[in-house]
């Protein structure tokens, strides 16, 4: 009689936790019965958007890329501050972060519960935005995997240390993809998002003025690139807004440009350079400057890598009703 009633009930508790076994699967058509409209809705925002404001892609893949690298893949650095909590997207290294990303989300998210309310999650959208504007602007195009729920913490306390500053020395940005389960390899491929974008002057304007005392500026930029940037960046402290393109010389072309232009002394920021010049990630510059396609495919898996990093799903996170604020209020 006990041994029947242990086996009830831990049939029942089977059948309890089946919902929660069954929903922690992320799949490519995730969406196909509950709402089979998703990828053609967000093609159609993710082309209008772009096309009214052609920096979307690269906001929104650096939104993306902010997202993943503090605590997963889970929508936190879209959530708003509020009187109980200072959120992600409040740390200084998020400020700078475009708006064009958060608004094509917004659009996206509005459109999406007109068509099948409370379905789809913030973070799936922010993740299928970033791979359909990457193969929009010629990057290759990769399977990304849904079923995502929105995250239920978002605090600025969590940012530091989890994301790459352009000062950093390549030793702590290895360290910090390696706390990712990223490789080095992964690493030098994902940072050929560069490719696309642009940097605030006050990101890189320690390496155009009062650089050292043999030089005004870091001998490691081509001087001719240097003396625009300073020419540029000259009142950047009076005009914060001031920027350049990661890539000068195809800045809206996803392509292997970016690691050309670190072979020759034109990249932008202090972490690109010491990309080109480090031992341990010299190789996979080199090897993705010869060999676009290669980049394409590395690029492509990294992201797949990183799309699935530390997601919420089941009862671990919610499907938001807007995308700045949890459903319920968080003290």
């Amino acid at each position: 009689m006990a041994f029947q009633f242990l086996h009830l009930l831990l049939l029942f508790s089977l059948i309890h936790l089946l919902p929660s076994i069954t929903e922690s699967k992320l799949t490519a058509n995730y969406y196909q019965k509950s709402c089979p409209n998703f990828p053609h809705i967000m093609q159609q925002v993710v082309t209008a958007k772009q096309k009214a404001t052609p920096s979307t892609a690269a906001a929104t893949l650096r939104l993306f890329f902010h997202d993943c690298m503090v605590g997963g893949c889970d929508a936190s650095v879209l959530i708003a501050s509020n009187t109980f909590n200072k959120a992600e997207r409040d740390s200084d290294i998020n400020n700078a972060l475009p708006g064009d990303g958060f608004d094509l989300v917004t659009r996206a998210k509005t459109t999406l519960e007109l068509e099948c309310p409370g379905i789809v999650s913030c973070s799936d959208i922010l993740a299928t935005a970033a791979r359909d504007l990457v193969a929009m602007v010629g990057g290759p195009h990769y399977t990304v995997r849904l079923g995502r729920k929105d995250g239920l913490v978002s605090k600025v306390e969590n940012v530091e240390g989890n994301l790459a500053r352009p000062t950093m020395p390549v030793s702590q940005i290895i360290s910090i993809f390696a706390s990712k389960k990223l490789s080095v390899q992964e690493m030098v491929a994902l940072a050929g998002a560069h490719t696309i974008g642009f940097s605030h002057c006050k990101e890189f304007s320690h390496r155009l003025f009062n650089f050292s005392k043999k030089s005004e500026y870091d001998p490691a930029y081509y001087p001719k690139y240097a003396e625009g940037l300073r020419k540029l960046c000259e009142n950047y402290t009076k005009e914060p807004a001031m920027s350049a393109f990661n890539d000068v010389m195809t800045p809206d072309k996803f392509d292997n440009m970016y690691y050309k232009n670190l072979q020759k002394g034109l990249g932008l920021l202090a972490s690109d350079n010491a990309l080109a010049t480090d031992k341990r990630t010299r190789p996979y510059v080199d090897m993705y400057a010869a060999n676009q396609t290669k980049f394409f495919q590395d690029f492509a898996h990294a992201m797949e890598k990183l799309s699935v990093y530390n997601v919420k799903t089941g009862r671990k996170g919610e499907v938001r009703r807007r995308c700045d604020a949890f459903n319920i209020l968080k003290t």
